[in-house]
């Protein structure tokens, strides 16, 4: 059943192929991989039906686990990607999105290294297992943030976005403090994101972070951080 559901997959995003869209995309992304050319309504409308569909039911994890390497590794079109994040994502294999998957997404964000990819990862599926397992993966994740993989540390940073009242604060600082010095663009915005969207629910301990590390936040780190806040 894994071939036929990949194949299927495959076959359905063929279908809509656009080769002057996938063009520019491809462009736009910077990407090694080719396009298809489907738009974000158009991919959704092509995944909803095949997970839906009870022939392509994945009877257990392992199934699920071997469905998703099986469009990441043999990638041939980036939306075999997205497609591979949706069916990570979907609700009916939402108990399987635990501590155990942690290695899965590790391997999707070491070896997608590209920002597309990894904040979807970050942001959705390491945020729902931290979710569930705070102080396991506030461990790994604190790991994480001082790994030599670029992608591993933006996901550490990154991966409490939207978590509101909920976030670690904690967890937080430990991500960020290790990469203050990085100048990659993608760690630098990622801090300014992080510390941005905290500052919706918690204004005043963003004040005092960026106070507090004055001199030591990029430019372009201060700027996301502060966009809500005025004056710091």
């Amino acid at each position: 059943m894994l071939r036929d559901f990949v194949d299927t997959v495959r076959a359905e995003l063929a279908r809509y192929a656009d080769p002057t869209r996938a063009a520019g995309q491809q462009r736009y992304m910077k990407s090694a991989l080719p396009y298809r050319g489907l738009t974000s309504p158009q991919l959704t409308g092509v995944l909803r039906p095949i997970l839906a569909d009870p022939g392509f039911r994945m009877v257990d994890r392992a199934m699920w686990e071997a469905s998703i390497r099986t469009l990441w590794d043999e990638v041939a079109y980036r939306e075999e990607w997205y497609a591979a994040i949706t069916l990570a994502r979907y609700h009916s294999y939402r108990s399987w999105v635990d501590s155990d998957s942690m290695p899965l997404w590790r391997h999707l964000v070491t070896s997608g290294a590209w920002w597309d990819v990894v904040d979807e990862v970050a942001t959705h599926l390491v945020r729902e297992v931290l979710e569930t397992a705070p102080d396991v993966e506030g461990l790994r994740l604190r790991e994480w943030a001082v790994d030599e993989h670029l992608w591993l540390r933006r996901t550490a940073i990154i991966c409490q976005v939207g978590r509101k009242e909920r976030l670690d604060q904690e967890l937080l600082t430990d991500a960020i403090e290790p990469n203050l010095a990085d100048r990659d663009f993608f760690i630098r915005k990622a801090i300014g994101w992080a510390l941005r969207d905290h500052s919706r629910v918690a204004p005043d301990w963003v004040r005092a972070f960026v106070a507090t590390h004055d001199g030591e936040l990029s430019g372009l780190s201060r700027r996301e951080a502060t966009r809500h806040l005025g004056p710091v």
